[in-house]
């Protein structure tokens, strides 16, 4: 595969957008950068018809097999709640699981189980076929009718990638920032509902994204604003932060890093994003990753409050970062652009590197995206999706309240 100086340089960024359609000035600099793949937000979307049709155009501008991003995981973060459903939070599913209610345990899809076994197959559409017989219950086996309902959610919009599920744990420290979004305070149980869930999404042919590496369950501050100093040592994160993403390496195709500092551990005040030592030396060594290393966004003050949008890009891919994320503005995409273009004019060790992780990643996303994306839903088969939803919603909340009052 033969790829230029600046189509490598664009292929390493995934880029959002203003609006519900695409503008002149986007069109501009889309073909300009040839982005990696798109991410779209609430600003972005208003129903699956126009979302899919802003997603084919904008990714149509782009490098080949685009990802085509959202954040869905469900709870407070839900890109998809006003135009489809509310789907429920990891925490919720996950401890729904540890206290099932009657109807629960016999069905796992939400729908009430007076009803027919014709219109329970129905209900499930797809969920039923990863939930086994012979699979232990818990944690795993709802967070897979989880995972199966957000695949067919983002799907049904046009998306190809969802960044979810949390692999944070829930710690004292950072609940009032992460709230319901990490799924249990220990690393088992945040595996065990990974799993699950990550096996729901790859039935419905949907990336999942693992978050975020290295743990922000220790921190007290949010990444959006400032950078965390997360005071746990390297013993503490390698056996407790580090335990999902090394349990299951092999089943998540991106990895997000995030923009924390762990002064305690030879990473010292760098945030782990521009980090060797978190991206190569521990996700690629020490875990073996093979996948896809995907920052958070670089517009987070966590990273630009520590270095210019310009220094982050060229840091992180010299840190072994793949694909980097920048979620709204047209001038930090473009600055990130010829950033890394300059430096590779600049240095023939980095132009180097760009052109070997642009052929690698070109490799990865046609592996992970070469079956396209879903197919449009009809009218009723998107409203039995919302009913699924709905379902799943009202018997958790009812496991919930049944908890509460054990």
């Amino acid at each position: 595969m033969t790829v230029s100086l600046r189509e490598a340089a664009g292929s390493l960024l995934v880029v959002g957008l203003g609006g519900t359609e695409l503008t002149g000035l986007e069109r501009a600099w889309l073909q300009l950068v040839r982005p990696a793949g798109i991410i779209l937000f609430r600003r972005n979307i208003a129903d699956a018809r126009q979302t899919r049709a802003l997603l084919e155009e904008a990714t149509g501008l782009g490098a080949a097999h685009g990802l085509r991003c959202v954040d869905v995981e469900g709870g407070t973060v839900d890109r998809l709640r006003d135009a489809l459903a509310p789907l429920a939070s990891a925490q919720s599913v996950a401890r729904a699981a540890l206290f099932p209610t009657h109807s629960q345990s016999a069905r796992m899809d939400g729908a009430p189980s007076g009803e027919s076994h014709s219109s329970r197959k129905a209900a499930m559409n797809g969920a039923q076929r990863v939930v086994q017989e012979d699979e232990r219950p818990g944690r795993s086996r709802l967070a897979q009718v989880h995972g199966v309902l957000v695949g067919q959610a983002v799907r049904a919009f046009g998306f190809n990638t969802t960044l979810a599920p949390v692999l944070d744990l829930g710690l004292a420290e950072s609940a009032a920032v992460m709230g319901t979004r990490a799924a249990a305070a220990k690393a088992a149980g945040v595996v065990e509902y990974a799993r699950g869930f990550l096996s729901g999404l790859a039935a419905e042919g949907v990336a999942g994204c693992g978050k975020h590496f290295q743990g922000l369950g220790g921190g007290t501050l949010d990444s959006h604003l400032a950078t965390p100093a997360i005071e746990r040592s390297s013993g503490e994160i390698w056996r407790e932060d580090l335990a999902p993403y090394r349990e299951l390496r092999d089943a998540l195709p991106m990895v997000m890093v995030n923009h924390a500092a762990y002064p305690r551990t030879p990473g010292k005040a760098r945030p782990a994003s521009v980090a060797a030592y978190w991206i190569t030396t521990v996700l690629r060594k020490r875990i073996g990753y093979r996948g896809i290393a995907f920052s958070d966004d670089l517009e987070m003050g966590g990273i630009l409050k520590f270095m210019p949008i310009e220094e982050a890009v060229v840091a992180a891919v010299r840190a072994g970062m793949d694909l980097m994320e920048i979620c709204h503005s047209p001038e930090l995409i473009l600055r990130a652009y010829e950033a890394l273009t300059a430096e590779g004019e600049r240095s023939a060790a980095f132009r180097a590197l760009l052109l070997a992780r642009a052929r690698r990643m070109a490799r990865l996303r046609a592996r992970l995206f070469a079956g396209g994306v879903g197919p449009v839903l009809s009218a009723s088969r998107f409203e039995a999706l919302r009913t699924r939803i709905l379902r799943l919603g009202e018997t958790i909340a009812k496991a919930g309240a049944e908890a509460r009052t054990a």
